[in-house]
């Protein structure tokens, strides 16, 4: 059975809050317009780099993310990422624009 290694976070302050802005996006009142707002962008929801860069994320996540150390930045990619495919299918149907691979 496949268990990740434990990687250390480096810089907690601005990691924590960059996850509580993440967080905020993924909440179940709040999804569903990070969404429409990726898909009106144009882009794909599992490309958090121009998520990030577009500030879907928030105005701050952008300096958040580029002070952290590579590691902490892998941390909060594979978060990211987790959370996408946790949104519920009948979402992910709806926006399958955001989600589609092409």
């Amino acid at each position: 059975m496949f268990e990740q290694a434990a990687i250390a976070v480096r810089d907690e302050k601005s990691y924590t809050r960059l996850h509580a802005l993440v967080d905020t996006v993924f909440d179940a009142h709040d999804i569903e317009v990070f969404l429409n707002r990726v898909t009106k962008a144009g882009l794909r929801v599992r490309d958090y780099e121009s998520v990030l860069k577009r500030g879907l994320l928030g105005k701050e996540a952008q300096e958040l993310y580029k002070v952290l150390p590579v590691s902490d930045q892998g941390l909060t990619r594979e978060r990211y990422l987790r959370l996408v495919e946790k949104v519920p299918v009948e979402l992910r149907q709806r926006y399958f624009k955001a989600y589609a691979y092409y």
